[in-house]
């Protein structure tokens, strides 16, 4: 672990940004440039301490799982990412698509949506962050682990609360989309991949998903008109949009309903209220929005 250097790349990072790159207001007047030690301990939910005695090199080895939670917060790129994890004494991640890595291209985008549903979605259904209307609508998915994760495991491994938010109309549609969406994933990322590990896993325990898997169904589209069951708001008509990373690991989705329409209203009710007073009793977390059927 290279100390000087670890505190040194942290600080200049810090240096660099600036509150409204993070999604924080200005508060109060700042006398020197960047954010203050204690914001970017908030948005890596670790303690202003621990943070500051990184800083001061004086900290411990910080884990893997610290190291990820601070170039989220930094807002690092895949370079900046291996990096601190060099100097950190720990060796970069792999370039396959990580479970935990969010893009900063895509954090810098959901940072300034306030005020409709948006989430960060890996190619395998995991959110990896959402803003408080889209949990407000989905509901929290930060208790899930491992394939819990994946929206694509949970409708066919456990479909009563996988498919919780879809009229039953369109559970055919969408089943025949999600595995469109993992065959896509899988293409691009070869039979070594998450991708591959998790077709494995569903041909075993879903035969609706092996039928489906061998019908060779290849789709990536994100934009899309659904309707989704909200258990206090009812039906919600909404349009989803996508912005892809360049790799198209990750994609930032975007809910939104027509001006004046109901469903706009509903979304600006969520948005109100918040996650306390409307939220899904089942906390099923999101659906698939990935790809819908040719």
């Amino acid at each position: 672990m290279d100390r000087a250097a670890l505190a040194e790349f942290l600080s200049r990072r810090r240096a660099s940004l600036l509150p409204a790159d993070v999604g924080l207001g200005p508060g109060a007047r700042r006398r020197i440039p960047g954010l203050r030690r204690e914001e970017v301990a908030q948005l890596a939910m670790m303690s202003t301490d621990y943070y500051t005695r990184l800083e001061q090199r004086r900290g411990p080895q910080p884990s893997t799982q610290m190291l990820s939670s601070l170039a989220r917060a930094l807002r690092l790129s895949a370079d900046e990412r291996d990096y601190l994890y060099r100097v950190a004494g720990h060796p970069a991640p792999e370039r396959m698509p990580q479970e935990d890595y969010v893009a900063p291209q895509l954090m810098r985008v959901l940072d300034r949506l306030q005020d409709t549903p948006a989430l960060i979605l890996s190619a395998l259904e995991e959110a990896l962050i959402q803003n408080g209307p889209a949990t407000a609508l989905f509901g929290s998915t930060g208790h899930r682990t491992g394939w819990e994760r994946s929206a694509i495991y949970r409708w066919f491994a456990d479909p009563s609360h996988g498919r919780a938010m879809y009229p039953a109309s369109d559970h055919e549609r969408q089943s025949r989309a999600q595995v469109a969406s993992l065959r896509a994933a899988y293409g691009a990322w070869g039979p070594r991949s998450r991708a591959a590990e998790l077709a494995a896993l569903l041909r075993e325990r879903s035969d609706e998903f092996a039928r489906l898997w061998e019908e060779q169904i290849v789709a990536q589209r994100f934009a899309d008109h659904k309707v989704l069951l909200h258990p206090q708001l009812g039906e919600i008509e909404v349009d989803c949009q996508a912005l892809f990373t360049e790799d198209r690991s990750q994609v930032l989705l975007v809910l939104t309903a027509p001006p004046h329409s109901e469903a706009a209203g509903k979304l600006d009710l969520l948005a109100v209220l918040g996650t306390q007073e409307v939220s899904p009793g089942s906390d099923d977390g999101p659906p698939n929005w990935s790809t819908v059927s040719p």
